[in-house]
This record gives C-alpha cells, structure tokens and sequence, in this order.
C-alpha cells in the first residue's frame, strides 16, 4: 500500500514538471512587429530598437522586421544595435527601404534575414573623421580601417552572406543597387575586379530577400529557418498579423536634437540667452530659454562626442561679443568673436572616426555668425545705453523737465512740476507767473531754472 502510494507521488510529479515545461515552450505566436529607423543611427535609435526587439520576445512574435533608411550613423551605437540583434531570442529581419549607408550596413549584416526594397542601395561603410577637414594619421586610419573590415567579416561570415562584398563595403566604400547585391544583375567591372570575382555576379549575395514591401517580404518570410543564440527556430507567417511599434515621444525627440547643426544651434541659443539675463536681470524669458537650451545641447553634445576645443572657442566668442560693448574698440573685439565663433564651429565636431561624417552646414555657421553679431552689436548695445542712461525719476530726473511758474521768480519762487510745488530761482531774469521754464539744476530742494524760450528745452526733446 505504501509503496502504491509513493509510485502515486512521483507519477503526479512526473505529469506536473511535463506541464511546466510544456507551458514554458509555448509554440511563436502569429504576429509579425514592425519598427521604422530613419535617420542617423544615435542613441535613441538603439533604445528604440532595443525595446522593439524586447516587445517581440515578450510576445514570442514570428518576427520582428526593421524597415531601414539611413545615411550611417555612430560607431559605438552601430555596435550596440549589431549585439542587440545577435543576442536576440525572435528572428530579426532589416528591410532595406531606400538606403543603408554605412552604419546601415552593419545592421542588415547582422539580421538573421536581410531584404531590399527595388531601388534600395547598401554599402559605403568605411569609417571617416568626423571633421571633414582633419585626416586621421594613416596609422590610426589603418587600425580603425581593419577593425571595421574584421567586424563586418565576421557578421558576413556568421549570416552566410558573401565576404568579400562585405568587406569592400569598408575597404573600398563600395555601394550596391538591391539586384547587385541580390545576385541578380552583374557588378561593373571595376567592381568585379576589386572583388576579384570569377563570376559578374555576387555569389553567395550580400542579402536574401527582395521584396516590393513589407507584406511581400512576410510572405517570403514563411518557412525560413534561422539560427538564434538558443538554437534554429523556422519562421511561420500564416496567417499573421502586424503590430507596427512606433518610436515614442522622446525617442523621436532625442534622435531629432542628437543632429549636429541642432546641438550647434542649442549651444548658441543657450549662451546668447544665458548672456542676455545676465547683462539684464528680470527679464526671465531669455534665461529660461538659456538653460532649457543648455541642458539640450548638453545632451546633444555628450551624444555626439563633441570637441571640447570647439566648445570654449564659441564660449570665447560670447566673451568678446560682451566686451565689445562695454568698450570702445571700434569692432576689434566683434570680429574676433565672429572669428571665434567660426572656428569653434568647425572643430566642434572633430577628434574621431564614425560610420558618417559629423559636420555642421556651413550655412547654418553663417547664420548663427549673423545673427548672433546682430543681436550684440544692437540689442546689448542697447541695454547697456538704457543701463547708462540718467534716471529719469528721482530729484535727477527733473533736469530738462518743463515746470510752470506759480507765481513771481524775481529771482526766487514757487514752481509747479510733475504734480508737486517746489521752490526754484532764475537764473534768467524775473519770470512771471504762468510761463513755462526748464530745471537746468536741482540743489537740495531748489530749483534752478530758466524760461523755455530762452533757450531751454525739455529732456524729451
């Protein structure tokens, strides 16, 4: 009896861990997510993709398809993207829609499946400076070169894909159409030649699929087999259905401020308001805008890895736009702040190698320069006048003001002036009552005066 009941137990228990472990192996569900990158590759970007990967996992989709348009993008967030990829337990497929410039490269690369839309191109992933006037040294060019020709080796070889494209992509900027890159339309013969191919076609193709769109490319994507770091899991598509996961708020807000000619135009807009609340304190606005201003492009620029050479150099230049003002240099210290202002502007963004080039347009240094200039020469000289100006209240302030005579000054007498009596002399001859005079002086609590039409005039005038 005893032995029954212990033959009992471990049958349940038996029957209970194959349920657990049955639950815990819940076949892929039919949905298909869908995440959207255009631009440059940034941060937000690798958080987007990041969470969009982690919401397919979580709901063991089919797939998880990233539509990709983009010209490049950093280097440490391109590599952060390709682990994120690599480690991920869904297949991951990069729909190529338009473009793949360099940084895009590596991310279709590393896909499990990598498609192309018609008219899509891939490629030119060699790294450059990222001050389009500083070359690297050709030592540190030939290390960063090899590292990113080994790194895009690797995932080509990983994925299947051919190497020696691949490679080229990096050693020779090499870019190809989606049918080149398909195997289906031959390689010029340059190309064919740098790629020491035996055939005008790639062979194997540096990508799988072509696809018209995305519910095309689902379709093809039914029945493929791929390996994930837990094993090879097939990808079944019938019946699917889309979840297109959009990127939020702040996502597409810190990708948008994360673009060089933005963080240049922060860092000007927060200084000159900064600036404008110091010289003039209380008028709130500007140095509102100044520190929301400051703490974008603080973030801006730590995204981009700005230079801090650049960053005094702009701050020096709003150093010389205030000195200007408060002395007489006849625009010396104005044009060495516009020189300032542009060299920083140059160098901001120089020091390292990218999968693209950071650079500010030239036209938007130009007319920070402007506008900048503009708001110093005129606004600050302004204030600055305004701050200089004689009080226009207080006993100074009856100094050119127009009085009229209460009664008699013969020299002495009562005057009438901004609603209060006061005691004036003449210092013109006698005055008689109900003649307009002008204050020419204030001693104490009296009054010098002389009439209006003997030569005095108001401060207005």
């Amino acid at each position: 009896m005893i032995k029954a009941i212990r033959v009992s137990l471990l049958l349940l228990l038996l029957v209970a861990s194959l349920a657990i472990v049955a639950g815990g192996t819940a076949e892929p569900s039919s949905r298909i997510d869908v995440l959207r990158v255009e631009g440059a590759i940034v941060p937000a970007v690798a958080s987007y993709i990041d969470r969009g990967i982690s919401e397919a996992e979580s709901h063991q989709s089919a797939a998880v398809i990233i539509e990709l348009d983009t010209p490049g993008g950093l280097l440490s967030t391109t590599q952060d993207i390709v682990d994120r990829i690599w480690d991920a337990e869904v297949p991951v497929v990069v729909y190529v829609d338009r473009w793949a410039g360099s940084a895009g490269t590596f991310i279709t690369l590393a896909s499990h499946v990598a498609a192309m839309a018609p008219a899509s191109r891939i490629g030119a992933a060699s790294p450059v400076s990222v001050d389009p006037d500083e070359e690297l040294s050709d030592t540190l060019e030939k290390k960063i070169t090899e590292d990113t020709a080994a790194s895009i080796r690797t995932l080509a070889q990983s994925r299947g894909r051919n190497l020696k494209a691949a490679e080229a992509t990096v050693l020779e900027a090499l870019s190809f159409t989606d049918r080149e890159a398909l195997g289906l339309e031959p390689l010029s013969e340059e190309h064919q030649e740098l790629l020491e191919l035996e055939t005008p076609y790639l062979d194997p193709p540096l990508v799988d699929l072509g696809a018209a769109n995305i519910d095309s490319l689902i379709a093809q994507l039914d029945g493929i087999t791929v390996t994930l770091t837990r094993g090879n899991v097939t990808i079944v598509t019938r019946d699917y259905f889309k979840n297109n996961i959009e990127m939020s708020l702040i996502e597409r807000f810190l990708q948008t401020i994360s673009d060089p000619n933005i963080a240049y135009i922060l860092l000007a807009l927060a200084t000159t308001g900064l600036i404008l609340e110091l010289i003039n304190p209380g008028t709130i606005l500007p140095g509102v805008v100044g520190a929301i201003s400051l703490i974008l492009a603080f973030y801006s620029l730590a995204v981009l890895e700005a230079s801090w050479a650049g960053i005094f150099f702009i701050i020096l230049a709003f150093v010389l736009f205030i000195a200007e003002v408060f002395t007489t240099t006849f625009g010396i210290l104005t044009l060495g702040g516009i020189a300032s202002l542009v060299m920083g502007s140059v160098i901001l963004f120089g020091g390292g190698p990218e999968l693209f080039q950071l650079h500010i347009n030239w036209w938007v240094i130009a007319l920070v320069a402007i506008v900048i200039a503009a708001i110093f020469i005129f606004v600050v000289a302004a204030i600055v006048r305004s701050q200089r100006r004689r009080p226009a209240t207080g006993k100074e302030g009856l100094v050119g003001q127009v009085a009229l005579a209460q009664t008699e000054l013969d020299p002495t007498g009562m005057v009438f002036i901004e609603g209060e009596h006061w005691t004036a002399k003449s210092e013109g001859g006698r005055i008689e009552p109900g003649e307009e005079v002008v204050v020419t002086k204030v001693d104490g609590l009296k009054l010098w005066v002389v009439k209006k039409e003997q030569g005095g005039s108001s401060w207005e005038e």
